[in-house]
């Protein structure tokens, strides 16, 4: 029984490093390679390692809804703008250098935001907190206390669907 309990700790760890390295892993896939489906399967399971950061974060709801509206209808709504797109066959353009430099600092901004956020906060464990994570408490919180970060998540889910028919009709007026 003591061997038990001190390998749980190293099989959750594992598990964790494990959920980050596919969630880093999917990033660089949805970034790197000039494939766009290539991209939004990296996405998808960038989004997926991040549902599963959710759930060794106690929040099993906010996994789920990382799933259904993230992975689900995010990707989804990118793969009909793919659908609706220039054939993956013809010549990809070449990539502008400023363009690429100028994504590479934005990234680099909101990593050194986001690292000195997350570095700054104080972690309380989920099963220290006191909170009820029923569906009805956190349906009750998203539409009262955190009001601005529902709002938040359903302006994300309009513009990823506005951006997916803009990028459509752009990929459509290129090839014709």
């Amino acid at each position: 029984m003591d061997t038990f309990s001190s390998v749980t700790p190293v099989l959750a760890q594992a598990a964790f490093w494990i959920t980050v390295g596919f969630t880093v892993s999917g990033a660089a896939i949805a970034v790197f390679p000039r494939n766009i489906l290539y991209n939004v399967l990296g996405l998808a399971l960038a989004l997926s390692g991040i549902a599963g950061l959710y759930l060794f974060l106690g929040s099993f709801f906010i996994a789920l809804m990382q799933l259904l509206i993230y992975v689900g209808a995010v990707c989804i709504a990118i793969v009909f703008a793919i659908m609706l797109s220039r054939p993956l066959h013809l010549e990809t353009p070449k990539r502008a250098i400023p363009k690429v430099a100028l994504g590479l600092a934005a990234s680099a901004v909101f990593f050194v935001a986001s690292a000195s956020v997350a570095l700054r906060t104080e972690w309380v464990p989920a099963v220290e907190r006191s909170t009820d994570w029923s569906v009805e408490t956190i349906g009750h919180m998203l539409l009262t206390r955190y009001e601005l970060v529902f709002e938040v998540i359903s302006l994300v889910l309009l513009v990823a669907i506005i951006g997916a028919i803009v990028t459509a009709g752009f990929s459509r007026r290129l090839s014709s």
